[in-house]
């Protein structure tokens, strides 16, 4: 599969909320940076963080890709996002922020290594 196809499932994946689509496309040792500076590391701790925010019907989420660069076994892509939610209130909220995913080839697959979100 080429890249650009997995990066389109992988997004497929976040916007349905399909957790086990979702972590068909995530390497058992990714990391995850949060917005917020935290850090999710390890396929069991981001099954369960992405459970808990799949379970969440207030968010939602555009992107658009910004850049692309495929070298090899590594792939990057740099996306703009538009995020909605409500906030612990129940008041609405919009993000606009970058986002980083870093992918490698691993048996011919490409995976999730690295996830980094960015906002001012």
């Amino acid at each position: 599969m080429d890249f650009t196809t997995a990066l389109e499932q992988h997004l497929a994946a976040v916007r349905s909320r399909d957790l086990d689509a979702y972590m068909s496309t995530v390497h058992d040792e990714a990391t995850i940076i949060l917005p917020n500076g935290g850090m999710v590391e390890g396929c069991d701790a981001i099954r369960a963080f992405h459970k808990s925010w799949f379970g969440d019907p207030d968010w939602s989420m555009e992107t658009e890709i910004t850049r692309t660069v495929v070298h090899q076994h590594t792939a990057v892509a740099v996306l703009t996002v538009d995020y909605r939610d409500l906030d612990q209130d129940g008041k609405p909220y919009e993000l606009r922020y970058l986002l980083g995913l870093t992918f490698a080839r691993t048996d011919g697959k490409w995976l999730l290594v690295h996830d980094q979100n960015t906002h001012c």
